[in-house]
């Protein structure tokens, strides 16, 4: 779902081998390019695209260790395949060599989450899990990304990001002002030539395709998280060609993803929550009663907002927040206090104390401008999330997950705030019709979910593997948005299911349950 931080609270992407020898070793799984590969005109006249060799990007504000041995460029594509004589995008790639002395032939793609996320802000994650220990690893930026050209951040709005923690979650003031900073926004991109409407899933997948074939890579496997897990199945969808495997994290199903989606992944990751405290004799003695205060106190802080001034967690000058329901729902969902220590905050916060929840709060002043594709993020949102549902479907699927909260909280999805107007806006075309299919393929996949995540629920994995006849689901206990990076045995698992994906190794998941929750004196 919709994120603009990758870490999610976690501790905190001629041609063909001609191209490729420019840049050092070919990678694990090249062979020559598939019939048809073409290039892209010098006069920016979009053609059939092409792999350029370059530097790689100079990340800020450190550089990634991973990108000093990594073979990098662009792929050139058309910005709109529907439109042929339209201008080229570049997409920025990295290829990162496997550790292992003799690495496995395919490699490993990588789909960031977002929409919209930064893709080489991952990689030393991606690194940390093993993704390269024993292929290659090739990431590329998402159309729009901060290294593409274009590049669709909107600055605007993330200014704006770091001001609404000091206004009201939901007033028509906070409204007006994220509405100008959309419209800000939409207008300075299509001032300059983008066609917001060329910025979705569909061309995402497309430009995968074209970069297996761009590097002359036989056959490969895919690996996406959260929205890149929607990616991936569109992908498998519409270009099978080419795929060894597939690994969905924190499955975001293209077929099923909507606002009125978002409630049900948060009443599911919270029921899973209470459960695990109530699982545990010192959780359950200390904290009975969780479920009833976090619902007396998203109704109070709704009725009489707290307003602050907190010191953030980062550092500096305290800060202006406001914490009411809204507010406190989303830190929820978003992960911004460690699962371990919410039983606590909640506790805490109804007995008059809410400095967890406020700093939390407070962090968000710190958001960086300019590092996230907002632009990719309301193309993607505003054409395949919000067209074919209305308003009051969104409250209807609030009051069905949590009918204790009041209904101004339950009418804005979780993290996806005026998104009705915001696509009144953005004004893309409706193109939930071509997403609404799910894939039907005998290609093995593996579903990798955390039971604590409130943005994509486990259970989903389920749903979506029913198609999908050669799949393995596995849920990893107190983990919650983007497993691999946070749990040891779904790295095992992943690398199980890569060595050989129709018969994974699982056997460590029976072992595992939530770590012991934070318990604070009477």
């Amino acid at each position: 779902m919709a994120e603009h931080s990758h870490r999610d609270g976690m501790a905190v992407a001629g041609a063909g081998l001609a191209l490729l020898a420019a840049l050092g070793p070919t990678p694990a799984g090249a062979a020559p390019r598939d019939a048809g590969a073409g290039t892209v005109t010098g006069s920016g006249t979009a053609a059939a695209a092409r792999f350029v060799p370059g530097p790689c990007p100079e990340t800020t504000p450190e550089p990634i260790e991973a990108l000093a041995t990594a073979r990098c460029g662009f792929l050139e594509v058309p910005e709109n395949r529907a439109r042929p004589d339209g201008r080229t995008i570049r997409l920025a790639v990295a290829v990162i060599p496997a550790t292992a002395a003799k690495p496995a032939r395919d490699p490993v793609v990588f789909m960031a989450g977002g929409p919209g996320g930064e893709v080489f802000d991952d990689i030393p994650f991606l690194v940390s899990s093993g993704l390269n220990r024993d292929r290659d690893l090739i990431v590329m930026a998402q159309r729009g990304n901060l290294y593409d050209e274009p590049n669709l951040a909107c600055p605007e709005l993330d200014r704006f990001d770091t001001t609404s923690v000091g206004l009201p979650s939901y007033a028509p003031r906070t409204q007006r002002l994220m509405l100008d900073a959309v419209k800000r926004c939409r207008d300075r991109l299509t001032a300059g030539g983008t066609d917001l409407s060329a910025y979705n899933t569909t061309e995402n997948a497309a430009d995968f395709a074209d970069l297996r074939t761009a590097l002359g890579i036989r056959q490969w496997n895919v690996y996406g998280h959260s929205y890149g897990s929607n990616l991936a199945l569109t992908y498998l969808r519409l270009h099978p060609q080419g795929i060894r495997a597939v690994a969905f994290d924190s499955i975001a199903p293209a077929q099923y993803v909507s606002l009125p989606f978002a409630w049900a992944g948060a009443r599911e990751g919270l029921e899973n929550l209470y459960r695990a405290c109530a699982a545990q004799p010192r959780c359950k003695s200390r904290y009975p009663d969780i479920e009833r205060t976090l619902n007396e106190q998203v109704r109070e802080l709704d009725a009489r907002p707290l307003t602050l001034n907190v010191r953030p967690p980062q550092g500096g000058d305290p800060v202006k927040v406001v914490l009411d329901g809204g507010a406190l729902v989303n830190l929820l969902v978003a992960k911004a206090i460690p699962f371990a220590e919410v039983p606590a905050a909640i506790d805490e916060l109804g007995r008059g104390n809410p400095e967890r929840f406020a700093r939390a709060r407070a962090a968000g002043s710190a958001q960086v401008v300019g590092q996230t594709a907002r632009g990719l993020t309301h193309s993607v949102v505003c054409a395949e999330w919000v067209p074919d549902h209305s308003a009051s479907d969104v409250l209807k699927a609030g009051r069905e997950a949590f009918p204790a909260w009041p209904d101004p909280v339950l009418a804005q999805a979780p993290q996806l705030a005026f998104q009705e107007q915001v696509c009144r806006v953005w004004h893309v075309p409706d193109r939930t019709a071509a997403m609404r299919a799910a894939p039907v393929s005998s290609v093995p996949t593996l579903f990798v979910n955390g039971t604590g995540d409130m943005k994509t629920g486990a259970s989903w994995a389920q749903k979506t593997a029913r198609t999908l006849p050669r799949s393995t689901t596995v849920r990893i206990p107190g983990i919650g948005h983007w497993v691999v990076p946070q749990s040891p045995c779904a790295q095992r698992v992943l690398a199980s299911f890569l060595a050989r994906p129709a018969a994974p190794d699982t056997t460590c998941v029976a072992g595992l349950g939530w770590e012991p929750f934070t318990i604070t004196p009477k």
